[in-house]
């Protein structure tokens, strides 16, 4: 199975100079925890997450109004292709432990999002000899690695 037939299509979308408090309230609207930053060209490049958004809000001792995306994201990205295998996406959520892969398009621009969710809804059992496009055990393998605290996380405090 490919990706373009599972991801969500019609992404909402920020640019780096977008305010966070314009970001959450577009994920408060639409319901979502994450959304692409792009360029002029509609290339990604990051991710903002309602974390980010929560953490940069109680850290920078400013109002979301006066933060912009652009100093919240990371300059890594992690992305999937259209016609990439779902079990290869899968690979990248579990080894950069992210739950939501912004999906290019040939053209090098946004044309989607991938998220845990979307394959979650349409990993199967295995049935007779047939083996499903998505394993469950892949899915789980996936949802694991993400959920896992990093190592800066397990320190505990005396």
């Amino acid at each position: 199975m490919k990706v373009e037939d599972v991801m969500t299509r019609n992404v909402k979308s920020c640019r780096p100079e977008t305010n966070l408090s314009q970001v959450a309230a577009l994920m408060w609207d639409y319901d979502f925890g994450a959304m692409p930053v792009v360029d002029d060209e509609n290339r990604v490049m990051g991710m903002i997450t309602d974390r980010d958004i929560a953490i940069a809000a109680a850290t920078k001792g400013r109002l979301a109004t006066e933060i912009n995306v652009g100093e919240v994201i990371s300059g890594n990205v992690y992305a999937c292709a259209l016609d990439e295998n779902v079990n290869s996406a899968l690979k990248t959520m579990r080894r950069e432990r992210v739950r939501r892969l912004p999906v290019i398009g040939s053209d090098g621009k946004l044309a989607g999002i991938l998220s845990i969710n979307d394959i979650v809804l349409r990993a199967g059992e295995a049935k007779g000899k047939q083996a499903p496009e998505i394993p469950y055990e892949d899915v789980i393998s996936a949802f694991k690695a993400v959920c896992e605290h990093s190592r800066a996380s397990q320190v505990v405090a005396a």
